[in-house]
């Protein structure tokens, strides 16, 4: 195959959490680009069709249906959904998140289960679900999105979100594990690791241009990420591209970890 044709996902579907906004979006805004049809699913309405409005104008289909991964029947239901409207899933970004800051030595129990919940288990329960699918047609390709955060330590006045930076590192070792279980049956597991992007989630950064630049210049190419440094990562992971390629978290950090 030609490296275009590798990398072409005309005719494929693929269900993108998280869509809304951020990461998510430009993952699924770069799946389109590639000739993906896209389901979108996110806790709220609103930044989900904007989201399916991008992905029309480009020629792509686009349906949307909110979830909150919290929510087991929503998990459910979400599940049902994405197969009624695609019977031949080809991709699953299971991306979307979520996120609390305390001292680690206060760090409050039910946001400790909040975090897990989003992050590791509603993840896997969606997961689990459409894996079941890819396995009864022998291909698929699943991404799970965790954080350069769940690959190292942070100290506490930089990150004080204990139970976000330890979901993600589940996520991790979950893309390794899954990836092992489902190879043989012709499903590919994959993660990425974002590091510091201009998301929702830097907003109390963003807000203080000081501590922001201060914050950007440890890393090693002087910026935070943007729509271009990470939505081609999504089409890589997802297409045959990357056919040989599982268990693997494709680190986007601009340098970070490599310090």
């Amino acid at each position: 195959m030609r490296v275009s044709e590798l990398f072409d996902l005309r005719g494929r579907t693929a269900l993108v959490t998280g869509a809304g906004r951020g990461i998510g979006r430009h993952l699924a805004l770069g799946l389109a680009e590639a000739g993906a049809d896209l389901l979108l699913t996110g806790r709220r309405p609103a930044p989900l069709e904007e989201t399916a409005e991008a992905i029309r104008a480009l020629g792509r289909e686009a349906r949307v249906k909110p979830c909150d991964l919290l929510v087991d029947r929503q998990i459910e239901a979400l599940a049902d959904w994405a197969l009624a409207e695609a019977p031949t899933l080809d991709v699953l970004v299971n991306n979307a998140g979520t996120i609390w800051g305390a001292p680690t030595l206060e760090f409050p129990i039910t946001a400790w289960d909040k975090v897990f919940g989003v992050n590791v288990r509603g993840l896997f329960l969606l997961t689990q679900r459409i894996a079941r699918h890819m396995v009864e047609r022998r291909r698929g390709s699943i991404i799970l999105v965790s954080s350069i955060s769940g690959l190292r330590g942070a100290f506490e006045e930089e990150e004080p979100a204990v139970a976000y930076n330890a979901s993600k590192g589940a996520v991790v070792t979950l893309t390794k594990d899954l990836a092992v279980k489902l190879a043989a049956h012709g499903v590919r597991v994959n993660g990425i690791a974002p590091g510091s992007f201009r998301t929702d989630m830097m907003r109390h950064l963003m807000e203080d241009p000081e501590r922001l630049a201060r914050y950007e210049a440890k890393i090693p190419m002087g910026r935070s990420g943007g729509e271009d440094d990470i939505k081609a990562v999504g089409v890589f992971l997802a297409s045959e591209a990357s056919r040989y390629v599982t268990g693997h978290t494709l680190v986007v950090d601009g340098g970070w970890l490599a310090l």
